[in-house]
This record gives C-alpha cells, structure tokens and sequence, in this order.
C-alpha cells in the first residue's frame, strides 16, 4: 500500500513543477510592477528587479492627490460593475430560456450568440463609434457599458447554458406542480444554484472590462470621462516617462481584480469544476 500511495504522490510530481514554474511566470511581472512602484525614477534603471533601496510611498501620494485618478476610478468602478450586472442579468435569463427550449431554432440562436465569442469586437470599432455618436453617448462612460455587455454576454450565455441544463429536471418540476411560474422557478431554484457560474462569468468578464484601453481611447476625449488604463496616458511624456508612478497608478488598478477573484475564488473553482464529476 505504501509503494501504491507513493507511486501516486510520484506521478503529480511533473505538473508540481508545471504549476510552480507557471506561477514564477506569472508573479514575476507583478513583483516588478509593485516593487518599482516604490522607486524613484532613476532607482528603477539602476536596479529593476531587487527591493528598493529607500520605500517612496510619495509615489501614490502624488496619483491620489495630484492628477484626477481618483475620478478614474470611479469612472472605471462604475462602468465595471454596471456592465457586470447586466451581463449576468441577461446572460442568466437568455441561458435559461435557451437551456429550456428545445428544438432547432433554439440550438441555431445558441451558436449565433456564443458566435462572438469567435468574432473580434474590434473589427466593428467604426461602426460602433457611429451608433454611440449617433445615441449621443460619446464622450462619456455610458458609452462604455452597451460595448461591454455585448462583449460579455456570448461568454455568459456559454457557460450558463450549460450550467442550467446540468441542474436536475425533478427540481424545476417540482417548483412548477408546487405552483411557480417560469420566473418563479428561475428565482427560487436556479438562480441560488448559479453562484459558482455566475462568479464564473464575472471575473472572466473583470478583466478585460477593467483593462481594456481601445473603446476608451476612441470614444472618450473629455478627461471628467476617461478610465484609468486610458488616464495612465497622461503620464507618458514626449521625451520622458516617470515609471514609479506609471506603476504605481497600475498597482492600484489591480487592487480591484485581486480582490474580487480571492473573495469570489471558491465559487469560481466551483464554476469550473462543474459538470466535471457525475454521480
């Protein structure tokens, strides 16, 4: 028995390293952006990659209260969750009427949403510009979040689908013969067993919403309006960049994807791993 568990410890042993070594990749740039955040601008070419030599914590002292990244904040913060919400809202209501509807013309609008997740957005970038000009949006945040909507409902509706049809036909049957109508069902049955799917879908969709620069840099001109990818410009000189707040200006734009994937992990493990068992 003990050779049996130590064959199998052995054999998780490569991806170990995988794992590991990936994880290097990826915190590598992470630890160079906070630690350099810390610099002076002459520290930074001095020494890139080891601990500052003195903390300047004057670097965001001078983001918050010398330039409007706080206004870019908020900007971001609200065009972020706005579009989040109604992704989930109506990524939730079409995948459950796509999961309960069978017949052909359910499976062919099925494949014409989950379509855009194959269709770049940007290629229709000219066009999009005339519809937000056209509704008078442009120059402002509420531009934002119809692209972003669009941009995330083809992912919500792929991972949700799928999720509903995996919930147990007796549970819905029961809910409908005990009185509840469709909506009902969804509310009382569905929806507290989409949690995992749903953090799912909300952080696949905060990251290139909060990190996006190329709706922003076309539709938004007015700084009152900007976000912070595209207010962080405004620190790119002609001749010369001041990294340290460069960076320090994208530390605090990480805070928020960080926080909310260790607050929602566990059900974004779940929404992940589900359907992967059966039984």
């Amino acid at each position: 028995m003990k050779r049996a568990s130590l064959k199998r410890q052995n054999l998780h042993i490569p991806s170990h390293i995988i794992l590991g070594l990936w994880s290097l990749i990826v915190i590598f740039p992470l630890w160079v952006m906070v630690i350099n955040s810390f610099k002076d601008r002459l520290s930074i070419y001095q020494n890139p990659f080891g601990l500052p030599r003195k903390w300047n914590i004057a670097n965001y002292g001078m983001v918050i209260t010398d330039g409007d990244f706080l206004g870019y904040f908020k900007n971001s913060f609200v065009v972020v969750v706005l579009s989040l919400v109604f992704v989930l809202i109506v990524g939730a209501l079409a995948s459950y009427a796509l999961a309960n509807w069978r017949g052909r013309l359910s499976r062919i609008l099925y494949f014409f949403c989950i379509a855009g997740m194959m269709l770049p957005i940007k290629i229709a970038s000219i066009r999009l510009l005339e519809l937000v000009k056209g509704l008078g949006l442009l120059n402002t945040i509420w531009g934002l979040i119809p692209i972003y909507v669009a941009m995330g409902i083809p992912v919500a509706i792929f991972v949700l689908t799928e999720f509903i049809r995996a919930v147990p036909y007796e549970l819905t049957e029961a809910a409908i013969i005990d009185g509840a109508g469709r909506f009902g069902t969804f509310l009382l049955i569905v929806a507290p067993l989409l949690r995992p799917a749903l953090a799912t879908v909300a952080i696949y969709n905060l990251v290139p919403f909060w990190n996006d620069l190329w709706f922003p840099l076309i539709f938004i001109s007015d700084d009152r309006a900007k976000t912070v990818l595209l207010g962080v410009t405004r620190l790119f000189g002609q001749y010369q960049t001041d990294w340290s707040k460069v960076l320090a200006v994208l530390t605090l734009s990480a805070v928020p994807v960080i926080a909310l994937y260790l607050t929602a992990s566990k059900q974004f493990i779940k929404g992940l791993t589900a359907g992967a068992v059966k039984g």
